[in-house]
């Protein structure tokens, strides 16, 4: 055969037509062949139909309710299925709702339904006559392309109403309880503190499944015939933070619970926090979420929260002073005035209070008169005079109430209305008088004019059983001198005193802690206070001698050294303050400690009366 073909395309190659000759006998044996192995085919596709539609068994690849019925009878199969119906259950594989279709699903579903549970009544001999009769379905001549098909592909039945009954009252509850398990609240990003770490807890979106449409799935038998059914679920976002957001929410000083006067309210408490960013971004980027995550913080915790401050703000005296207020009615007047100017000063922890920020300027405009001031060693009268004195009753308090004192100054010359050293100088434009809460509680300053006594207050909360006796060590005296000066204006013989005198003191001060049974704790050093001499002034006339010498220069005569005592000047209201000698009698400079340890305070300036 192989020469005959390559003659005919030779004679075929030339024009030429040689195979009429002879070439013709090698075309029909290649026709015969052909049409052997076509009649051979074709018998074998009918025999083939003919297994397909008329055996008794169910093709391969088919599956009732997810179970193998391939090859089985309609009897076996039938058994099959009801052997296995208390077991079957129904796939969920969730998917957001958002997609135009369902994804290709995992082998392992998101939920599983029991049909037991549901109440369903399965016909389960019409499910397997339906697929007994797929068989019979179409012509003879296609059943057999239609088994090659089956073959390669699975068929499954058992989904739809149609063959399956369930339960509405018992689906209606298993959708509930379901949707309820695989559903839950959207978790924003949310962080905790400990003693030295800080807990964040990564945000999860989040997921509802519609209970309501569960259950109609279910009633109208949604599900494929392999017992899996796709249920969407709608997404609500839950809110991220990074970690610079959350270290600009907590980062920070550690303050008490406070209290705000304009709003009469309590503000919160916060946290004092601190973090390393870079790493806990890397921390939580790594994090699935709704983890959690662990990172290292150093944490400070406030003392005082508002819920506990609600109960005692305000509640103690934690130090009272009193001093009585003379001379004239404008110094009467600016001692009220400027009273009323911090009363009710209301101080957070750590707050400093400033007289001269808090009185402010002391005018005609505002009621302030004339009364007597010291400039200069002189006594004057100026616009304000008489402030000096609530600033030293607040000082005394302030000291009682063992508050920390930030900044005062002694007076020029001893004032007679309070013990030494318990002064506090003060003048517009300076010196100030300054101290600051260090309690962890809010503190209000009260002042109360009464019967011409001034009544200094600080109100706060106590949280112990420490009382405060401030006491001062004499350290030295300077006594005044008399002075003479003539004036021709008087008489002769006559006098008058033009300059009251002041004894000088150098006074040191000490703040003495107690407890509760009376039993000294402490006592620190405080201040040392410098107080000046000044001379006492008497003008005079003429001598009435005609021999008199005249001389430029005033005669001194020193005054009584045993006498003291200030002329014109009342002696303090308190008079039970004794003079207390502190274990260490050496004086102290600046920045030494006496015996007991106690760091001194700076000695303070002399300043201007």
């Amino acid at each position: 055969m192989k020469d005959t073909v390559n003659e005919a395309a030779a004679q075929k190659a030339a024009g030429g037509s040689r195979l009429k000759d002879g070439g013709g006998h090698g075309a029909l044996i290649a026709l015969g062949v052909t049409g052997g192995l076509l009649a051979a085919l074709a018998a074998g596709y009918v025999a083939l139909c003919a297994y397909a539609s008329q055996g008794s068994t169910i093709w391969k690849n088919t599956y009732i309710l997810g179970q193998d019925v391939g090859g089985l009878t309609a009897e076996q199969a039938a058994e099959t299925v009801r052997a296995a119906l208390p077991d079957l259950e129904i796939g969920l594989y969730l998917y957001d709702s958002a997609l135009d279709f369902p994804p290709e699903h995992g082998e392992t579903p998101d939920a599983s339904i029991p049909l037991a549970d549901l109440g369903a009544d399965i016909n389960v001999d019409a499910l397997v006559a339906g697929a007994s009769a797929a068989s019979k379905e179409g012509s003879f001549l296609t059943s057999g392309v239609r088994f090659l098909a089956a073959s390669g592909t699975s068929t499954y039945y058992g989904g739809g109403p149609q063959d399956i009954t369930v339960n509405s009252s018992q689906a209606a509850e298993v959708a509930e309880d379901v949707a309820a398990e695989i559903s839950w609240e959207k978790q924003d990003t949310t962080y905790t503190t400990g003693e030295d770490t800080l807990s964040v807890t990564m945000a999860l979106d989040g997921r509802t499944v519609d209970a309501q449409a569960l259950q109609t799935g279910l009633e109208r038998g949604y599900w494929d015939g392999d017992l899996t059914m796709n249920v969407p679920y709608t997404v609500e976002a839950g809110a991220q933070m990074t970690a610079q957001e959350i270290h600009d929410a907590i980062a920070g000083e550690m303050k008490n619970a406070g209290y705000d006067a304009e709003t009469d309210t309590i503000t919160p408490e916060q946290l004092g926090a601190d973090f390393d960013v870079a790493d806990a971004q890397s921390r939580m980027d790594a994090a699935a979420p709704g983890e959690t995550v662990t990172i290292p913080a150093a944490i400070e915790y406030p003392t005082v929260t508002a819920e506990e401050l609600k109960a005692v703000l305000f509640r103690d005296v934690l130090g009272e002073a009193t001093t009585h207020v003379s001379g004239t009615g404008f110094r009467v007047t600016n001692v009220k005035l400027s009273s009323e100017a911090f009363n009710n000063t209301i101080m957070n922890t750590g707050d400093v209070f400033s007289y001269n920020e808090t009185v402010g300027k002391r005018t005609e405009a505002k009621g302030y008169g004339p009364a007597s001031a010291y400039i200069q060693g002189e006594t004057v009268d100026v616009i304000g005079g008489g402030v000096c004195q609530p600033s030293s009753t607040l000082y005394l308090a302030c000291l009682l109430a063992n508050l920390e004192i930030t900044e005062r100054y002694a007076h020029r010359f001893v004032p007679s209305y309070i013990p030494k050293g318990m002064d506090a100088t003060v003048s517009w434009g300076g010196p100030d008088y300054k101290f600051t809460n260090n309690t962890d509680y809010p503190i209000k300053i009260s002042a109360i004019f009464k019967n011409n006594n001034l009544t200094v207050r600080i109100l706060g909360t106590k949280t112990d059983d420490i009382t405060v006796k401030m006491t001062y060590e004499q350290l030295s005296s300077t006594p005044f001198e008399t002075v003479y000066e003539d004036d021709p204006t008087l008489a002769p013989g006559e006098e008058t005193v033009k300059t009251t005198p002041y004894t000088g003191y150098r006074v040191r001060t000490y703040r003495n802690l107690y407890d509760g049974t009376g039993k000294l704790i402490s006592s620190s050093y405080e201040a040392t206070s410098d107080y000046k001499s000044r001379n006492k002034v008497i003008l005079r006339g003429p001598s009435a001698a005609a021999d008199a010498p005249v001389t430029d220069f005033p005669i001194v005569l020193p005054s009584d050294p045993q006498d003291t005592s200030q002329e014109n000047s009342p002696a303090p209201p308190q008079t039970d303050w004794p003079e207390f000698l502190p274990p260490d009698p050496a004086p102290l400079n600046p920045g030494e400690t006496n015996s007991s340890g106690d760091p001194s305070y700076v000695v303070l300036p002399e300043t201007l009366g």
